[in-house]
């Protein structure tokens, strides 16, 4: 009777396991676009000043079919205008407004919008007052002179702005002040300006140079408990991640503690910042500019421009994909911390090597996938000595039964007394209970750290392996519920197993039955079910992480047929142990007839 309560109890547990889980990675894990495009009922929400849900997904951007629509008549409107200098570089292509003198349109040119090969590319900047508007600018403020607005037309010369070629942007106010805007491109996502005052007025004037990079969180990727998308920056001695967009909304302006070495707002992938000039002192914050329209400022302190002088201050602008290498390339140049934009977590000791180490099996075999399977051999390769110790450990475990069984039974009503002696016994034969569980624990932050570098790295962004997987950051695509694709409907996320999740529940099904049988029986019912719990709890994760671990699972079974070769007795008694419990399941149930 107590053995049915206790499994009806385990069959309530895994229930709640599999639909809880559901619950919270609806909450917690980013969906892909294409995803949420077709069921957005269950992605994270965020709500607009008129009211209007805002869908998030896992890399940001417009969801609604008629924003976008409205998007792309904007763009098609706008950026036609002859007031503008072209942008043309090797990552960055665009277009400057010389109304306002904004960088207010970017895309990204080796990078598509989806995982579809005709997609054009990832749209980073779009003008003020456009659906997706997201755009920087330069200029001063000043009290009793007469400086630039953001209706002031500039005038430019040279461009279009490429490597090698900048491009000037001049305006007079008609008072003596002369100001100008010099910038500069190179081939990654770095925009330099350099902003001047010369003063020919006849007195010295005050003012104070600014960068500000303002966007709607309309567009902004989902923000989770692992992955920040939001307003971030350098603030006295490393990144801080603990500002969201709701902070700004709620109180209007947030101002970090600390020196502000750079700033701007990051999704999962992409990053907009400005890096005021070294050495120098800046106001920074982050303000709201009502609804959901943010902004983050870089005012210098002011300086007096003498009669007859001319001051400048130069502020960089990184708009592009949070790369890495290009990142650690700019920090190792002297922006501070700027590989930490990637937000990395309490793991990056972990997930940096790891980044590390699948880029390198990458440029040698061409394709993640199979990275990611090389990866995994390394992994197990380097644990197979502690995965030699745990045999070990269990064939000592095994011999030395007899002895804890004797102990038992002759310390059956004194449970601390038996502990003390089971303990004694394993320090006397020098058996470590424990060591069995030491692969497990070891391969959880590696485990994790894989999870992390799939879910940020660019590099794994709608990168394919084969047949059906396009996208290794991503769920597997395919559900056999809905014949994969055949039928018109979407599974619910609890349900969506797709065939990498069912290889994932074999290949741990198969592992488990190697392992001695379990002597409580609903102990062993629980691992009984316990694969095809993990099937569906996994489903939802990147197609790239379930790789791994059915790699991992493969390599466990023939770790562990290679071990029991060499540990007989562990086979033996295996065996023995799985036809005493078939003989005792087969007499309950002939006493239960």
């Amino acid at each position: 009777m107590d053995n049915q309560r206790n499994l009806l109890l385990a069959v309530v547990l895994c229930g709640l396991l599999l639909f809880g889980w559901d619950f919270a990675m609806q909450r917690i894990y980013p969906q892909p676009v294409e995803e949420v495009r077709r069921d957005t009922a269950t992605a994270p929400v965020a709500t607009t000043a008129d009211g209007k849900k805002v869908v998030r997904t896992r890399e940001g951007g417009l969801t609604d079919p008629a924003m976008v629509a409205l998007e792309k008549r904007d763009l098609a409107t706008v950026l036609k205008s002859p007031e503008r200098v072209r942008i043309d570089a090797p990552e960055l292509a665009g277009s400057i407004d010389l109304v306002g003198a904004r960088i207010d349109d970017l895309t990204l040119k080796t990078h598509r919008e989806t995982v579809d090969k005709s997609s054009g590319p990832v749209r980073l900047f779009s003008p003020a007052g456009t659906p997706a508007q997201h755009f920087a600018q330069f200029g001063w403020v000043g009290e009793g002179v007469k400086v630039p607005t953001a209706q002031t037309v500039w005038q430019a010369t040279g461009g279009p702005l490429a490597p090698g070629t900048p491009v000037t942007l001049r305006w007079a106010n008609g008072s003596g002040q002369v100001f100008t805007i010099e910038l500069s491109i190179d081939s990654e996502y770095m925009i330099t300006a350099k902003q001047t005052v010369a003063n020919a007025s006849g007195r010295p004037v005050v003012v104070r140079p600014f960068a500000t990079v303002s966007r709607t969180s309309a567009t902004a990727s989902a923000s989770t408990f692992t992955l920040h998308s939001g307003p971030i920056g350098y603030f006295g001695d490393g990144v801080d991640f603990g500002t969201d967009y709701d902070d700004v909304a709620e109180t209007g302006r947030v101002t970090p503690e600390g020196r502000a070495r750079w700033l701007g707002f990051t999704d999962i992938y992409w990053l907009s910042a400005i890096i005021p000039q070294s050495r120098t002192r800046v106001d920074a914050d982050f303000r709201s500019m009502g609804g959901d329209l943010v902004r983050a400022d870089a005012i210098y302190d002011p300086v007096t421009v003498p009669n007859g002088r001319q001051i400048s201050r130069t502020t960089q602008l990184f708009a592009g994909a949070k790369d890495a290498d290009v990142l650690g390339g700019y920090e190792a140049a002297g922006v501070p911390g700027f590989q930490n934009a990637i937000d990395w977590g309490w793991f990056g000791v972990i997930e940096k090597p790891i980044h590390w180490l699948l880029a390198k099996l990458y440029d040698l075999v061409g394709n993640f996938g199979l990275a990611i399977i090389l990866l995994t051999f390394v992994v197990r390769g380097a644990m197979f000595p502690i995965a030699q110790k745990q045999f070990a450990s269990m064939a000592a475990m095994r011999a030395i039964q007899p002895k804890m069984k004797a102990l038992q039974d002759r310390y059956k009503d004194d449970r601390q007394k038996q502990q003390q002696e089971i303990m004694a016994l394993y320090k006397s034969e020098g058996v470590n209970p424990l060591a069995g569980c030491l692969p497990i624990l070891l391969q959880i932050p590696i485990f994790f750290g894989l999870y992390k570098v799939l879910m940020i790295s660019i590099d794994m962004r709608h990168k394919p392996f084969a047949l059906w997987i396009n996208d290794l950051s991503a769920p597997d695509p395919l559900h056999i519920l809905n014949l994969f694709g055949l039928l018109p409907f979407t599974p619910p996320s609890f349900l969506a197993i797709g065939p990498l999740a069912v290889l994932l529940g074999i290949s741990m099904w198969l592992t488990f039955r190697l392992n001695p049988p379990a002597s409580d029986p609903i102990q062993a019912k629980m691992f009984a079910i316990m694969p095809w719990i993990l099937m569906f709890v996994m489903a939802p994760f990147a197609a790239g992480l379930l790789i791994y671990w059915i790699t991992s699972n493969l390599l466990t079974l023939a770790q562990q047929s290679y071990l029991y070769s060499k540990h007989p007795q562990l086979r033996a008694q295996a065996i023995k142990d799985k036809e005493d419990k078939e003989r005792a399941a087969a007499g309950e149930a002939k006493a239960a007839k």
